[in-house]
């Protein structure tokens, strides 16, 4: 039987090319918001299609996961990173918001590993209804998800241009307005993710002690 080649996988590929629309995103983001909202967008559509490919095809693995996990961080955070030098008076918020979703994610998605898990979204969250309710309710993840991507991506646009005036206000900090309680609110669930992660890690380490204590008697 032939071996199966991870890193071709359907979902995978998809996974790539994302990155390398964020890249061709992130080359024009200071200076043409057109190509790099393009990108930047498409890049963001594809997460939704790289999880529908590995289903379809069975072709979920861990490495698909971290992929898809690093995609969206590192996405995020080249926007931010933009936002942090268009907006200097508000750098150190923008520095504290990629802390957060970097640190967090990564702290929730390693130990899901650890225990095991083929995804980060797989993680038992029963006892933690705002968890629980995040990750089982499509609904509500797109929601959030959408909503985050939606105000940092208003407010580098507002950099340029309000956009088009609706009700006497430019569409863009319309879209700012509404999305600003969402992106607060998932800064929320990620120190969440962080204290969620950070006890799970600690049973980890509780038992690995324990194991390790009957070896040595």
């Amino acid at each position: 039987m032939t071996e199966e080649n991870i890193f071709t996988f359907v979902p995978n590929i998809i996974g790539y090319a994302r990155i390398v629309l964020a890249i061709i995103s992130f080359y024009f983001m200071p200076t043409n918001y057109v190509i790099a909202c393009t990108c930047y967008v498409v890049s963001a559509l594809l997460d939704a299609f790289d999880g529908h490919a590995a289903r379809h095809f069975d072709q979920s693995t861990k490495f698909g996961a971290m992929l898809d996990q690093l995609t969206d961080r590192c996405g995020t955070m080249g926007l931010v990173t933009v936002l942090a030098h268009f907006y200097p008076k508000y750098s150190f918020l923008f520095i504290m918001s990629m802390c957060i979703d970097v640190a967090c994610h990564w702290i929730f998605l390693h130990t899901s590993v650890l225990q095991g898990k083929s995804s980060h979204k797989f993680v038992d969250m029963s006892e933690n209804p705002i968890m629980n309710l995040y990750y089982t309710n499509k609904s509500v993840l797109f929601l959030m998800c959408a909503g985050n991507e939606a105000f940092y991506a208003s407010l580098y646009l507002l950099h340029f241009t309000e956009g088009p005036i609706v009700v006497g206000l430019g569409l863009f900090k319309i879209i700012l307005f509404l999305s600003a309680p969402i992106c607060f609110f998932k800064t929320g669930i990620s120190l969440l993710h962080c204290i969620v992660a950070s006890k799970n890690l600690a049973i980890i380490d509780v038992n690995e002690r324990k194991k390790l204590s009957k070896k040595a008697f």
